[in-house]
């Protein structure tokens, strides 16, 4: 299918920014914090997008502002063309929802398992008592829980049974959307790849789109069909799984990938290169972020933010990579 007829983008976020006003200080004046700076994603129907990144890049508050808990400071976030900003919230939900990393503190302890699925039913009045029985029994089948959890309570589940309680609240309502942050994260990881695979399997069998956010490279290429690397509030590279992990083209990308242990006991720790440190997000440095900690900075990084070069395969933020493409 060509680009003219491709389908529109089930999930598009144009230009999205959200900027905080922290203080460092009992008596210093507030700054801004720019948490994410100028996004631009494209999400098509029954693709998996894999958000990847360090630790404070954006990633959470990026899908803060996708469930509609966040307001974006600037820019768009529109789901099948139509933008979300002054939409009801309860109609947005009905369409995305959430996963989130730790199944222990996600569930309430005082709710039976019946009633934490249940829940988004009686919010959303969908049904009565006995069609909502019903959406029970279906999901826990279809999460693969047995029907007697549904008197128990959270406490009396494994960490894995936990986050399947957690898919078939998110799942209940029926949504397009689902925002995977850190799913497997907080799980043995014996257990993780089955909850790998169960969303695999949903995703398939109910049409869904995922927003996967991990730093678990491996997951990542194991799920996602695209990938979009996050630094310090931006995406600076984004491809299809395949591209991205056979040749990754943004230095930052090639540390990440660099950075995966090895099962082999006579490998050392990988050497990045990126450094211990990690730059002021109040502060960040001029020119292209990521230049301090670059191992192939050129004079320009420093002075000069990076362009934005798409090609077929995706895009990338970096004066090195434009400056190869224009040689090419």
């Amino acid at each position: 299918m060509s680009a003219a007829a491709s389908p529109p983008p089930v999930l598009e976020l144009s230009g999205v920014t959200k900027t905080y006003r922290v203080k460092q200080g009992l008596f210093s004046r507030p700054k801004p914090l720019r948490a994410v700076g100028g996004v631009d994603l494209r999400i098509h129907k029954k693709d998996v997008l894999g958000l990847v990144g360090e630790s404070g890049c954006g990633k959470s508050t990026l899908a803060k502002i996708l469930l509609g808990l966040e307001a974006p400071t600037s820019g768009r976030v529109m789901v099948d063309g139509r933008e979300v900003s002054g939409q009801d919230r309860t109609l947005l939900a009905r369409r995305i929802q959430p996963i989130f990393q730790d199944p222990y503190s996600s569930l309430n302890p005082r709710k039976s398992i019946e009633d934490i699925i249940t829940l988004p039913l009686v919010v959303h009045k969908v049904g009565d008592s006995a069609s909502r029985e019903q959406a029970v029994s279906k999901m826990l089948d279809l999460v693969g829980l047995p029907q007697r959890v549904r008197r128990g309570y959270p406490n009396q589940l494994s960490g894995g049974q936990r986050q399947r309680v957690a898919i078939a609240r998110a799942l209940v309502m029926k949504p397009e959307i689902v925002i995977c942050d850190e799913p497997t994260s907080a799980l043995d990881v014996s257990v993780q790849s089955q909850i790998l695979n169960l969303l695999g399997d949903l995703r398939q069998e109910l049409a869904l789109t995922y927003l996967f956010i991990s730093h678990n490279l491996a997951v990542i290429e194991h799920l996602a069909t695209r990938v979009a690397v996050m630094y310090l509030g931006r995406i600076v590279e984004e491809a299809t799984a395949a591209d991205l992990f056979a040749e990754p083209r943004h230095p930052y990308t090639k540390a990440l990938l660099a950075s995966v242990l090895t099962p082999d006991p006579s490998m050392s720790v990988p050497d990045t290169q990126l450094g211990a440190s990690y730059p002021n997000p109040i502060a960040p440095p001029g020119g292209c972020h990521f230049h301090p900690r670059c191992a192939a900075i050129r004079d320009i990084c420093r002075t000069v933010p990076p362009p934005h070069v798409s090609d077929a395969k995706g895009h990338v933020d970096c004066h090195l990579y434009a400056e190869r493409t224009q040689a090419a």
